[in-house]
């Protein structure tokens, strides 16, 4: 049995970075297409691809691919980047292929440590390691729970010491 392989449109190809190869694709809704990458994924009328990396959260319902990507906030002069979340972008694909597994796959495998540490009584900050494409090392991250104040007395000092915990490969058992 021979199975014939699906062909990304020429047209829709985005233009990729050295090194890039693409590894599923689906059509969208308005003539549009997703496509998957190694390095990240690539969203209609989007110039830029958004690395794995990027990607805080992703959902499958099934028809439409949900994804949450994170901006990095002004804070600080820390070797970490304090985050926080765009809003959603939901996309219908027309004939998902595998996109949303790729999604899956490529996210989850690019986060190497992640650990929630309390700050007060009921919320705290979620520290992050996560694997970018081409890059050495890990980029550390942190993205506070709502209502905590990155700029408040004492928690930068905290962040910092549990980026460094994080780092020392003391919180690395996953």
């Amino acid at each position: 049995m021979f199975l014939k392989r699906r062909r990304l449109p020429a047209d829709k190809r985005p233009k990729l970075g050295p090194d890039e190869r693409v590894v599923a694709w689906a059509h969208a809704t308005g003539d549009n297409v997703v496509v998957a990458t190694n390095h990240g994924l690539w969203l209609p009328g989007v110039e830029e691809r958004l690395g794995w990396h990027e990607i805080h959260k992703a959902t499958w319902s099934g028809r439409q691919l949900a994804v949450v990507a994170a901006r990095e906030l002004p804070v600080g002069d820390e070797d970490y980047a304090v985050m926080a979340d765009l809003p959603p972008l939901i996309l219908t694909l027309l004939d998902p292929d595998r996109v949303p597994e790729q999604v899956r796959v490529r996210v989850n495998k690019s986060i190497a440590h992640t650990s929630h540490h309390p700050l007060d009584e009921t919320r705290g900050v979620r520290v992050v390691g996560r694997r970018v494409p081409g890059v050495n090392g890990l980029r550390w991250t942190v993205r506070y729970d709502e209502g905590i104040d990155p700029e408040a007395p004492g928690v930068a000092e905290q962040t910092h010491e549990l980026v460094a915990w994080a780092r020392s490969g003391a919180g690395t058992a996953l």
